[in-house]
């Protein structure tokens, strides 16, 4: 156990306890049974490591208990009677074959997507980062790091990369070798609240840690590539010297969705917007008369690239969410017909216009 073990005793109130949380704790006990309340700080096979009034333990999991890192849990001496209903939930879908979901991380109020200045910037990555996390119910912020390795030119370059997929949020510059912009950053810290950091490996997380914390926790050299070696094998929660709690991850290969909120929507509001204002309520936004969206796209509110985008999410999650929605899967079932159809269409008209030349 790492941070976690240094105290011997926690304020639940520095850890996000509140109120609301006591008022489930009370309505949960007729099913979870007697026993106070507990954050999980880490999760290992069959047990974890929870942080409560009388300080840090590990405790059992027993069978058909499943709890994430950030759970708020009833613990009796040394077994999880099981975890309270969750504020949210860090999910993706996870790497390998089959569909399962992970969950990351639970009860965040805000996310730090961590973007390498000096590495490859891309804004379907970010878009896809910014997605995943207002699907769970956290706030996102994207913040630009190793600023200081990048030339003022190169640095401009990539904060206009990102600028398209950051609409509605907050973006920050830093530098952990100057301190640049990480004063801008201790506000979404602070007592009571929980911050997790996502982000590919080599884009800066432990260091980050290491300044929120204090401590010296271990990062790996950057290989070759540029992408680096993150010495994070694990989700943990880590409790910062000034109350609060940040979740520090491992850095992420594959970042795939799961659905569970309105991540599409939000990330890409200025499409969502138009939506609702197309001639026909079934328009596909592909070639029918009057419609707002290829409007917005050929006066250049809308960019081609942030439409496939849009496209790519929204058909992932709905692929995801028709397994168990019979009627959206058969909504999808037409939109596919249909949309072939016009596409043979377009074909026959295409095929018509050159022989007529």
């Amino acid at each position: 156990m790492s941070t976690a073990s240094s105290s011997s005793s926690f304020d639940l109130t520095d850890l996000g306890w509140d109120g609301a949380w006591s008022a489930t704790l009370d309505s949960a006990r007729a099913v979870l049974g007697g026993g106070p309340p507990a954050r999980v700080a880490r999760v290992d096979l069959g047990s974890a490591i929870l942080l409560a009034a009388d300080g840090a333990r590990r405790a059992a999991l027993p069978p058909g208990v499943t709890v994430a890192v950030g759970d708020w849990v009833v613990a009796r001496p040394a077994l999880v009677a099981g975890a309270l209903p969750r504020r949210s939930a860090l999910v993706r879908r996870a790497a390998g074959p089959g569909l399962r979901a992970q969950t990351l991380a639970a009860n965040v109020d805000t996310v730090l997507v961590l973007v390498a200045a000096d590495g490859r910037v891309t804004p379907r990555s970010v878009e896809r980062y910014v997605t995943l996390v207002w699907e769970s119910g956290a706030t996102p912020v994207v913040v630009l790091t190793k600023a200081d390795l990048v030339t003022g030119a190169d640095l401009d370059s990539a904060v206009d990369r990102l600028e398209p997929a950051c609409a509605g949020v907050a973006r920050h510059v830093v530098s952990a070798l100057t301190g640049a912009g990480l004063d801008e950053l201790a506000a979404y810290a602070g007592r009571g609240r929980t911050v997790a950091l996502l982000g590919a490996s080599g884009a800066g997380k432990s260091t980050l840690v290491n300044h929120f914390t204090g401590a010296a926790l271990a990062t790996g050299p950057v290989r070759g590539d540029g992408r680096g070696r993150h010495t994070t094998t694990h989700r943990e929660l880590v409790p910062l010297p000034g109350g609060g709690v940040l979740v520090d991850t491992p850095g992420l290969r594959e970042v795939g969705l799961w659905p569970g909120g309105d991540g599409v929507d939000r990330t890409f509001a200025e499409i969502t917007v138009l939506l609702g204002q197309c001639r026909f309520t079934d328009c596909t936004h592909r070639a029918e008369p009057g419609c707002a969206l290829r409007a917005a796209v050929a006066d250049g509110r809308v960019t081609e690239e942030r439409l496939a985008a849009w496209r790519k999410l929204g058909r992932e999650l709905d692929r995801l969410a028709a397994r168990d929605d019979p009627g959206l899967a058969a909504r999808l079932r037409g939109e596919q017909r249909r949309l072939h159809r016009q596409t043979a269409q377009a074909r026959k008209q295409w095929t018509r216009t050159r022989k007529g030349r």
